[in-house]
């Protein structure tokens, strides 16, 4: 193996590695905003726990983090829950932050 092909190889790891854990905190990241949704719109329990998973589902229907965000607006609007657009994608950044770092620290 040249050079060139072994710095190629181990690019193409890496970028394996990085798609792995982006997918992995994505959805821990969406598991957790279901969960932080839940409590907003006053669900408790196994209530709770199937809306979490509703919106991890999400993610996985279309892909992208705006159908995560419609999903949790239009749940507020038709539950008149005041979050602003701003509350939510704030949420979204700091709940990813955290499943990033619960990864990374091997939980």
């Amino acid at each position: 193996m040249t050079n060139f092909q072994k710095r190629e190889d181990d690019f193409e790891k890496q970028f394996v590695h990085d798609e792995e854990l982006r997918f992995k905190a994505t959805a821990r990241r969406n598991k957790m905003l279901g969960a932080w949704a839940a409590g907003k719109l006053g669900l408790s329990g196994a209530e709770a726990e199937a809306y979490a998973n509703e919106v991890l589902l999400v993610e996985f229907e279309e892909g992208g983090d705006h159908d995560v965000f419609r999903k949790l607006r239009g749940d507020f609007d038709a539950k008149g829950i005041a979050q602003s657009d701003h509350q939510i994608r704030r949420a979204m950044e700091q709940l990813m932050a955290e499943a990033v770092a619960q990864i990374k620290a091997g939980q």
